[in-house]
């Protein structure tokens, strides 16, 4: 998927588990454990709200967008680019 969730990092950096994000942010602990292992495929802005303020951070520090690397026309059929 292109969008990183970089909440387990931000989680590392602190040394804290799903547990504490759930208590601190003030999430439910099945939001906070979907959020730890990038299984969410949908955040609300009242989430989101509660995660910046949570790691003191905007919301392009908690989500990061990485395109995919588009293959090459020799690359899709396996044989080198001429």
């Amino acid at each position: 998927m292109p969008i990183e969730n970089r909440v387990s990092t931000f989680l590392g950096a602190r040394r804290e588990g799903i547990t504490d994000l759930a208590r601190g942010a003030g999430l439910s602990r099945t939001t906070a454990h979907t959020l730890y292992y990038a299984t969410a495929t949908r955040v609300d802005f009242e989430t989101l709200e509660k995660l910046c303020r949570y790691f003191g951070c905007g919301v392009g520090d908690l989500l990061v967008y990485r395109p995919e690397a588009t293959p090459t026309p020799g690359e899709q059929s396996g044989q080198p680019a001429p």
